[in-house]
């Protein structure tokens, strides 16, 4: 085992400064509500300082994992525990879960609630990062990879939309789909993947009239102020009341109860309002640092399972913070994704960090961290393609008979 590394440390640095301005955010953006709701201004502070230490518990916990042992917790018995618990979960929610706003996604632990199919999201990129390394090291072949993928995926992916919840829908799929090209899927098979499901949603939009209504107002939400284009409006303001340098530190006006959501999906635009400008790009850099730094991880790590995972949650984590801040800035329609370390949520919390947890992982227990010196990503891509000709030449097994390009390297650890 390795001592961490300069991106390791960056990555807990970001993700340390994003807890600790969310937890400041959710106390400024819900006091008012909790006062008035609740009777205590902190209710939801002490809530999210509960999941914190949940939370910190489970990073520690996930961090201590080698994923490189051939006993009990190996890679492959470990991703698929995570997935087969986490469909146990979906599967109670329909008959124990409890509901709220509408939909019935929890589950209650005693007295928290949990939600299962944020746990599902890394259930299927520990288990999508297992078959890709198969696949790359021609342990499974094309087709075995494909029926095996699909019989993973659409059991979560049924149980998820019947909730109904297309948001996190979404947020697994996008989530395989990157660890896919990451995993170097022909491109061919990803464009048309990409396009059948992008035509799906459509579908699955069109068919649901609130999910039409979300477009709608996210299209032009003066059509409707008072209904649908309500909350984005709301966020409009506190961005604009707040400027370049903010309103000042729990002066926020919007959340006395004019916006919806404030300190959960939508505490982005009080961050806007009371921090200004400065605020969210402070909030933008700190998503760019734990961005690359999970990057680096992921490129000094020459185990396949250990490098697809921690670039797969990297790529999890950073993308659904991009859809929540596009979501609350009115650039795309509202999805109901938290900001990962930031809204106020333990499942979104705890998973989080149990997330970043793994990727601090790859970083201790990766074989000969640290890439040679002076290799480029350049480098790096072509030794890819070098060992996609080779197994084009040997006639290996092909994804759907065209899996080229972009095929990952298979060097074994």
């Amino acid at each position: 085992m390795k001592a961490m590394s300069l991106p390791t440390y960056l990555l807990l640095g970001a993700s340390i400064a994003l807890l600790l301005g969310g937890l400041l955010m959710i106390y400024s953006a819900s006091s008012v509500s909790a006062y008035v709701k609740e009777g205590d201004s902190y209710y939801y502070l002490w809530r999210q300082l509960r999941f914190v230490a949940l939370g910190t518990a489970a990073l520690l916990l996930a961090s201590r994992w080698n994923f490189r042992t051939k006993g009990l917790l190996n890679a492959e018995l470990g991703a698929w525990a995570v997935w087969a618990v986490s469909l146990i979960g979906l599967v109670l929610v329909p008959f124990i879960g409890i509901e709220a706003g509408g939909a019935k996604r929890w589950l209650l632990a005693g007295s928290i609630p949990l939600q299962p199919s944020e746990y599902a999201k890394l259930g299927c990129l520990l288990v999508t990062a297992v078959l890709l390394a198969k696949y790359n090291r021609r342990d499974i072949d094309g087709k075995q990879f494909l029926i095996r993928l699909l019989s993973m995926l659409t059991p979560v992916v049924v149980l998820v939309m019947l909730q109904p919840d297309m948001g996190t829908t979404m947020s697994i799929l996008i989530a395989v789909f990157l660890l896919l090209w990451l995993g170097g899927i022909d491109w061919r098979v990803l464009f048309t993947t990409g396009v059948g499901g992008t035509a799906l949603a459509v579908l699955m939009i069109y068919v649901e009239g609130y999910r039409m209504d979300r477009v709608t107002g996210f299209l032009d939400p003066w059509t409707d102020p008072l209904g649908t284009g309500y909350q984005i409006i709301q966020a409009i303001y506190a961005f604009g009341s707040g400027g370049i340098t903010g309103v000042g530190l729990g002066l926020s006006r919007q959340k006395f109860s004019y916006l919806p959501a404030a300190h959960t999906d939508f505490i982005f635009a009080i961050i806007g309002e009371e921090a200004g400008l400065l605020g969210t790009i402070g909030v933008v850099a700190a998503f760019v640092v734990f961005a690359y730094a999970g990057t680096r991880i992921a490129l000094d790590c020459k185990d396949p399972f250990g490098r697809l995972m921690a670039g797969g949650l990297t790529a999890m984590i950073a993308t659904q913070a991009v859809m929540n801040m596009a979501a609350v800035t009115g650039l795309m329609p509202i999805t109901g994704i938290p900001l990962p370390l930031v809204s106020y949520g333990g499942s979104s919390l705890t998973f989080t960090m149990g997330c970043i947890g793994l990727i601090v992982a790859v970083s201790r227990h990766s074989k000969g961290a640290g890439r040679a010196k002076g290799k480029s990503i350049s480098e790096s891509k072509g030794s890819a393609r070098a060992s996609t000709d080779e197994r084009r030449r040997n006639s290996g097994s092909h994804l759907s008979g065209i899996d080229g390009g972009r095929a990952a390297s298979r060097r074994r650890a």
